[in-house]
C-alpha cells in the first residue's frame, strides 16, 4: 500500500516531512486537509485528531509528527 500523507497548506513540518519523503524516494499519496473537509474529516476519523502532518501507512497512523518521529517509523516498514 502507498502511504496516505494528509497535509496542510502553510505548515512547516509538513514541508520537511514532504521533502523528507521525496528526497529519501519514498512513494506516498499527499492529501491537502486546508480547505478540504472530507479529507478533514477523514484524517481526524484516522486519528482522533485535526493536527498535520498525518500519515495512514495501511492501517498504522502517525500523527501530528516531524522528521525526527518520521526516521524510525519509516525504518520499521523499511522505507526511507
Amino acid at each position: 500500500m502507498t502511504p496516505i500523507l494528509y497535509v496542510k497548506t502553510g505548515c512547516p513540518w509538513c514541508d520537511d516531512v514532504i521533502s523528507y519523503m521525496e528526497a529519501n524516494e519514498v512513494p506516498f499519496e499527499r492529501v491537502v486537509v486546508s480547505g478540504n473537509p472530507e479529507a478533514m474529516k477523514e484524517m481526524i476519523a484516522l486519528s482522533g485528531q485535526s493536527k498535520a502532518p498525518t500519515m495512514d501507512w495501511d492501517g498504522e497512523v502517525l500523527a501530528d509528527f516531524g522528521v525526527d518521529e518520521l526516521i524510525p517509523f519509516l525504518k520499521a516498514h523499511q522505507a526511507g
